[in-house]
């Protein structure tokens, strides 16, 4: 696979559908904050530290290798891709409906509980934390400013936030038991899912050019 195609298929599917569901921005912004404390290390390393092929320039006694280069890009894209497809599903999908159309699957519920916690992870800490820090600020601990005035503001910060999710973890598991979730049995949902044609003939395409790529990258491998 090239280099530049995780690069295309972000820029041709991925941006297009975020912004045909209106999270262009957020998305952009959030992923170029998840991609840019990968993507500098894993440039300079490889970049740097490849060994052998073309020099594009040296720094010193260090030289910046072509191969190195095109490797940090690829690894780079595919960190972005994955990325792009797990922040455009969290942001575009409704976590009740995601479950309900997950049950009518036949999913157990202890994987479906997986599954749902994983996306709702992220933004749960994030909004614990900013929780948090709006209540350190309201007593006057210092958050903003230098780097080095934050990376000290962080301290004061993890006890908290780790308290707050194990609180949450048992919150949430006292829920679910209230809810019924380890029953046995037909259950009933206030959530209806309109599933249409066009949507089942989307999912048949999807799943056929899902089986197509698999079935090429088999060849491809088998005749190497």
């Amino acid at each position: 696979m090239p280099w530049w195609a995780c690069y295309l298929t972000l820029g041709l599917l991925v941006l297009p559908l975020a912004a045909l569901a209106r999270v262009f921005g957020p998305l952009t912004r959030t992923l170029w904050k998840l991609v840019l404390p990968f993507a500098v290390p894993i440039l300079l390393i490889q970049g740097f530290f490849w060994g052998e092929g073309e020099v594009l320039f040296t720094l010193g006694p260090l030289s910046f290798y072509r191969a190195g280069l095109i490797f940090a890009a690829a690894s780079i894209g595919r960190i972005a891709m994955l990325g792009g497809c797990f922040l455009l599903l969290s942001m575009t999908t409704r976590v009740d409906m995601l479950m309900r159309a997950l049950v009518e699957r036949g999913l157990p519920s202890q994987a479906l509980y997986l599954v749902v916690t994983t996306l709702q992870l992220v933004p749960r800490f994030q909004a614990q934390a900013h929780r948090i820090q709006d209540a350190q600020r309201a007593r006057g601990l210092e958050t903003e400013g230098s780097i080095g005035r934050r990376a000290r503001a962080l301290v004061p910060l993890i006890g908290p936030l780790l308290l707050a999710s194990l609180m949450d973890v048992e919150e949430r598991a006292l829920a679910l038991e209230a809810r019924g979730f380890s029953h046995r049995g037909p259950r009933t949902s206030l959530v209806t899912l309109h599933d249409s044609s066009s949507q089942r003939w989307l999912r048949i395409g999807l799943w056929t050019l899902a089986a197509a790529l698999v079935l090429f990258r088999l060849f491809a491998w088998i005749r190497r």
